[in-house]
């Protein structure tokens, strides 16, 4: 557990820094090819898969492409892994069920592991779009989370998560309004509604730092 923060953050920014690289690649090698990558992905059907098999191969050859390739399948693979065991792991929690033997696992990783099959029969992309939804907007939660900490703590420093979490909360808002998995309005309709989520958001944190202060982290 001590080495949880260098382990996960660091994780994270990994991830992050392997986001950008493929941001990066996208919209260059498809500018310099002649084309741009929103008209690639609707000649392929919007399969983000040809994007990475294209790139991959063409920039590292059929050694470094497949290799590119097996660290991209990696990824979802192991958000999956922590997906099912997190979820277990919670339920488990919420039934104050004992984990320790194999057993009392299984009782609940088979149904669990049943749900995921009859998911896996829908289409990928959509279940991508709302595993990417619900991971933006989990992220959101603990950013509040973390600001209420801090000031229940004292400090005045909680603009370090507050604000970001107000970025988030219009990102995660105006998402949901607008895309094909959500509520599917106009763009200025939907950029409206984020706007005015993350006013919301932020003047009812604001508004509830009094009541965080007379309320102060119990020492553990």
């Amino acid at each position: 557990e001590n080495c949880g923060r260098g382990i996960f953050y660091g994780a994270m920014i990994a991830e992050g820094l392997i986001a950008l690289v493929w941001a990066t690649a996208g919209m260059s090698f498809f500018y310099n090819s002649g084309t741009n990558l929103f008209d690639f992905l609707a000649a392929n059907n919007n399969n983000a898969g040809v994007v990475v098999n294209t790139i991959s191969l063409t920039l590292l050859g059929p050694v470094g492409g497949v290799l590119a390739i097996l660290g991209v399948v990696i990824l979802p693979i192991t958000s999956g892994d922590t997906a099912f065991r997190a979820a277990r792991l919670t339920i488990a929690d919420a039934m104050n069920y004992s984990q320790k033997a194999n057993l009392n696992r299984l009782f609940i990783a088979l149904p669990l592991f049943v749900m995921g099959v009859v998911l896996s029969q829908v289409d990928f992309r959509t279940i991508w779009q709302y595993f990417g939804f619900s991971n933006q907007a989990l992220a959101t939660v603990v950013l509040w989370t973390a600001a209420a900490y801090i000031v229940r703590r004292g400090s005045a420093w909680h603009w370090l998560a507050s604000l970001p979490a107000t970025f988030m909360t219009s990102v995660c808002a105006a998402f949901i309004a607008y895309d094909r998995i959500g509520f599917q309005l106009s763009f200025p309709y939907s950029a409206a509604i984020g706007v005015a989520s993350a006013i919301v958001a932020l003047g009812f944190f604001l508004m509830s730092c009094g009541r965080f202060r007379a309320n102060p982290v119990l020492s553990v």
